[in-house]
């Protein structure tokens, strides 16, 4: 091998190990959905707000795309950040989180990723098919936000709505 092809081979090694250590791991298989959902209700108890489960695996493209998506907007990340405690509940083939799933009514129905809203006591309140908030390639913002403000303790807050 001449040293012009081992400059090209370094430098494939090199590339494909600095895009490996780029990738984020949104969804953790090891993660005990359980305990993160039970911190994630009694802090958002704690504070007034809501839970909201984000179910979905690396494996899939509209799952990192709605991540990206809710990262990138500084409104709408803001707004869930001050609405809503957030996990990310893994489905793959080493964890399929089943038991979690049944007794959220099999939100696996509606593919992935699928949105699930608890309120502060951990009672789920609400499925979302992700599809609904798509626009052409992507998701749409003001679907997206109308969503998470529909969806909100406030928003199903009976004194809300007291003259």
């Amino acid at each position: 091998m001449n040293l012009k092809s081992l400059a090209v081979v370094v430098l494939l090694v090199v590339s494909a190990i600095t895009v490996s250590a780029q990738e984020v791991e949104i969804y953790n298989p090891k993660a005990n959905a359980r305990e993160d959902i039970n911190k994630a209700v009694k802090k958002a108890s704690n504070e007034g707000k809501h839970v909201f489960l984000q179910i979905g695996g690396n494996w899939c493209s509209w799952c990192v795309k709605f991540h990206n998506f809710l990262k990138a907007d500084e409104e709408l990340n803001s707004f869930v950040k001050e609405n809503y405690e957030v996990v990310k509940v893994n489905y793959d083939p080493k964890n399929k989180n089943e038991e979690i799933f049944s007794e959220l009514g099999f939100p696996q129905r509606f593919g992935f990723p699928v949105f699930v809203i608890l309120d502060g006591k951990g009672n789920r309140i609400h499925t979302q098919n992700s599809a609904f908030l798509e626009k052409d390639k992507n998701y749409d913002n003001e679907r997206v936000m109308k969503f998470f403000k529909n969806w909100s303790a406030s928003a199903i807050n009976p004194n809300s709505y007291k003259k």
